[in-house]
């Protein structure tokens, strides 16, 4: 404890900076992270250490790793009760043959697209959802 007596003593904060260091303490881990490469980014400085440490519980945050996910996989879960109109759709996406759609939605569970930007992937789960299937992005 005395270093960190020592180094407090030796630094001392405007108002000013106290009020950002009061800031940045109740942000969460992402929102830090999000700071720290806007700093890197806007003025070129490096922040290799609060880097590390922000990347540190990557185990927790499951989420931020599907947000920042650029491409998925559709599955076709289950066709649903109107088995033609799912059918008709995955012709559309896919571009197979009426036997081979058939069959791809008759194999359910399948995936039906691979490596779908996250816009085109979230049109097609809709259209597929309409058509009374469920589906999956991966």
């Amino acid at each position: 404890m005395s270093d960190d007596t020592a180094t407090k003593d030796t630094v001392s904060l405007s108002k000013e900076e106290k009020a950002v260091i009061d800031a940045l303490e109740k942000l969460n881990v992402v929102q830090l992270n999000n700071v720290v490469k806007f700093m890197e980014q806007e003025y070129g400085i490096s922040a290799a250490a609060p880097v590390a440490v922000a990347a540190a519980p990557a185990g927790g945050s499951a989420d931020s790793a599907a947000e920042e996910k650029s491409s998925y996989d559709i599955e076709l879960t289950e066709s649903g009760s109107q088995k033609i109109a799912v059918i008709k759709v995955v012709r559309e996406i896919t571009g197979l043959a009426l036997g081979e759609a058939k069959a791809a939605v008759d194999g359910a569970p399948k995936v039906i697209k691979e490596g779908v930007p996250k816009a085109e992937a979230e049109e097609i789960k809709k259209k597929l959802e309409t058509a009374g299937a469920k589906v999956s992005l991966k």
